[in-house]
């Protein structure tokens, strides 16, 4: 049998190699011109005014509900099929997570639901374009919620002719090894036009230097990060080009299987392939790998279950993670793999009893 084709892995190469060596050879290591630098080119490239380099997605989640005064007990609707880092996030400020159910043929949040569950007066709302598919921002602006928009799956992509992070009140970016792309292997970023939330933002990252009236964090970004990051975002286009190569392929290949692919959208730049079947996720996921492909579930668990509430309050969620399976798409994944990949499904799925 074939080698497995991983999940996923990181697209880097020789420039990345020799972007960090000269930062290395610098003897400037911290923050500095690189993170700079990377900040002015992501804020430039989103449509906004002010970017803060942090050194997670998770710190610039919690660095946004800080700058939006979500304190005790303040309410963050949040859609129940994402990663755990919002909720983390949402714990770390002293917030209070509202999960919502989703939409499902996006897996976006569901604007519906968001006003039914919505009840405060304060708070936020984070707003994930999951896997790549922008999230519906028109109907969701409509409910009036400070919206923290997260791009940790979406940068790069547009809605409505407008890049993604460049409608919420704050937008946050992910540059973890296998995001869109990365900064060394973490790394995260803040956005937001406004002079008194970058301000907030900024005074928070960092504490050197700062009086110690409140408390701060040290979430700063290293220029050895940032000069990875700056070489990766040029790179992005061609990263997107590729997603969207790998993902037309394999819908053309599964048009006759009994799956449901991602929405083709124009907008979808497909952070991750999710498929969906009549088998449990579990199942198929092992058959894969007997196959030679390593899928995975989308989500680690949804948040509802976290918090000890039932699917049945959430139906959408509770069967997008019954059946939801993601299969391997990234820009360093070969023609040979994606062909293994298409092999492993046809085979998989054309035997029912397997």
């Amino acid at each position: 049998m074939n080698r497995i084709i991983p999940h996923s892995r990181p697209t880097i190469g020789a420039e990345e190699a020799e972007a960090v060596k000269r930062v290395v050879l610098s003897g400037h290591l911290a923050q500095g011109e690189e993170v700079g630098g990377f900040e002015e080119e992501v804020a430039a490239f989103a449509g906004r005014r002010y970017a803060v380099a942090v050194s997670s997605g998770t710190a610039a989640l919690h660095l946004a509900l800080l700058a939006l005064d979500v304190g005790e007990g303040g309410e963050v609707l949040i859609p129940s099929y994402v990663c755990t880092a919002l909720l983390h996030a949402i714990r770390s400020a002293g917030g209070k997570p509202v999960v919502v159910d989703i939409d499902g043929q996006t897996r976006n949040i569901d604007s519906g639901d968001a006003s039914r569950r919505w009840g405060a007066s304060g708070g936020a709302m984070i707003v994930p374009h999951m896997f790549g598919l922008p999230a519906h921002m028109d109907e969701l602006a409509k409910l009036g919620v400070p919206i923290i928009e997260d791009c940790a799956m979406a940068i790069g992509a547009s809605y409505q002719g407008r890049r993604v992070g460049s409608f919420g009140d704050l937008s946050i970016c992910s540059f973890y090894a296998t995001k869109m792309l990365t900064a060394g292997g973490e790394g995260g970023m803040v956005l937001t036009d406004s002079t008194d939330l970058v301000e907030r933002v900024r005074g928070l990252r960092e504490y050197d230097g700062l009086p110690a009236d409140f408390l701060r964090f040290n979430y700063k970004m290293t220029d050895v990060a940032a000069t990875m990051g700056r070489v990766q975002f040029k790179r992005l286009p061609a990263f997107i080009e590729r997603r969207r190569e790998i993902a037309a392929h394999y819908d053309r290949s599964f048009v006759n299987l009994p799956l449901d692919c991602p929405l083709q959208e124009p907008e979808h730049i497909y952070y991750r392939y999710v498929i969906r079947t009549a088998r449990e996720a579990g199942v198929l996921i092992g058959q894969l790998e007997r196959n030679g492909v390593a899928a995975r579930r989308p989500i680690y668990q949804p948040l509802h279950r976290e918090l000890g509430e039932e699917d049945a309050v959430y139906p959408q969620t509770g069967a997008a993670f019954k059946a939801d399976v993601s299969l391997p798409i990234y820009p360093s994944q070969s023609d040979a793999e994606v062909e293994q990949v298409i092999k492993a499904v046809v085979h998989t799925l054309g035997s029912p009893t397997e």
